[in-house]
């Protein structure tokens, strides 16, 4: 038999929770609308997408895909945005292939974009894993994610109080050797062009480390690191960070794998930085996906997918509930957001009340 055939039911019995609405209203601060991830809702109705976020509990929704162009922002901001202006934030973006032609002026030139697309409605800044990956300058030279000639970017931002959400690196195990002792060997095998071996990618801990600089170089500015500040296998490092940088946050979107399989550690950092970590999910107004992160955080179950799909399609591992109180469901799931982003959602949280208790 082959390892991918391999699909083992566990006999263990358990209590099976289904959490079909949250606790309180919900924040999605790390999301997209048009594929791949966000299922193309940029070619829907729009009341249907408005009508799938009431079922899930949705009160307002981050779309970070005016990251990846300044042609899709400004569609994202005419369709979603400006028709249901309370709902919906739109973030901006960096177009990096401009490098070379700008050369040892690019923050300069990416600083007066940001601030062109603010002017448009643009509500923060997404950066994107290509950075530190792939992004090269004029000389052809891979740009380090602490490069200082990025400041004038990322020192803009903070004077338009506009938030900085910043994707780096992947996975660690996306950085290791496709062996067998790769944890995410089966994902990778699928996803070839997920692997960054180094040589000749950087080592992934250079990249988050040149993150951190970056936080701390600009205290003014906020930023907000994804998918659980972008090394969830390792909270003890994200803690760090956020106790050195007031002005660092994180989310937690994609990683609910990684943090259910380590449910004591990953409690104890929601209830000591309750204030700091933002709801997100990144999989699209996905409603069985969101049933299945409120599960994560709201239930005290054990050994479940962390998805909706069996085998788990991210490592072969699974869950347990972190059971949080009531004081840090508040707070990730909306309230957080609410102070972070600027977002008043004040007549959609009590509409949310009024209707589900």
């Amino acid at each position: 038999m082959n390892l991918q055939d391999y699909r083992p039911k566990a006999k263990l019995v358990t209590r099976q929770t289904v959490v079909e609405r949250p606790r309180f209203p919900v924040i999605d601060a790390h999301n997209h609308l048009m594929e791949p991830f966000g299922g193309g809702w940029d070619k829907r109705p729009l009341p249907e997408l408005l009508d799938a976020l009431d079922t899930a509990g949705v009160v307002a929704y981050v779309d970070l895909d005016g990251g990846w162009g300044e042609d899709i922002l400004q569609h994202h901001l005419d369709y979603f945005k400006a028709p249901a202006p309370d709902r919906f934030q739109v973030f901006g973006g960096v177009d990096w292939a401009q490098w070379p032609a700008q050369g040892d002026r690019f923050g300069e030139w990416a600083a007066g974009r940001l601030r062109e697309q603010a002017r448009w409605g643009a509500q923060g800044l997404k950066i994107w894993k290509p950075f530190g990956l792939h992004v090269r300058d004029q000389n052809d030279k891979l740009v380090a994610v602490d490069d200082p000639r990025l400041d004038p970017l990322w020192a803009t931002a903070g004077e338009l109080g506009l938030p900085v959400l910043v994707h780096v690196a992947d996975p660690v195990a996306f950085f290791d050797p496709i062996d067998n002792h790769n944890e995410r060997y089966e994902e990778l095998s699928r996803h070839s062009d997920w692997h960054f071996p180094s040589p000749p990618y950087p080592p992934f801990l250079s990249i988050v480390e040149a993150f951190a600089v970056v936080v701390g170089r600009h205290p003014a500015t906020t930023f907000i690191g994804a998918h659980v500040g972008c090394y969830a296998e390792n909270l003890d490092w994200v803690g760090n960070v956020l106790r050195r940088c007031p002005n660092f946050y994180v989310d937690i979107s994609a990683r609910a794998g990684e943090l259910g399989r380590q449910p004591y550690t990953a409690r104890r950092f929601f209830i000591e930085f309750a204030a700091r970590i933002l709801f997100g999910s990144t999989f699209g107004p996905w409603l069985d996906g969101y049933r299945s992160y409120y599960r994560l955080l709201e239930t005290d179950d054990e050994y479940f997918s962390y998805v909706p799909l069996d085998p788990p399609p991210q490592g072969r591992w699974y869950a347990y509930g972190l059971h949080l109180p009531d004081d840090v469901l508040r707070k990730v799931y909306h309230e957080n957001a609410r102070r972070i982003l600027g977002m008043d959602t004040t007549r959609m949280d009590a509409d949310h009340t009024a209707e589900h208790g």
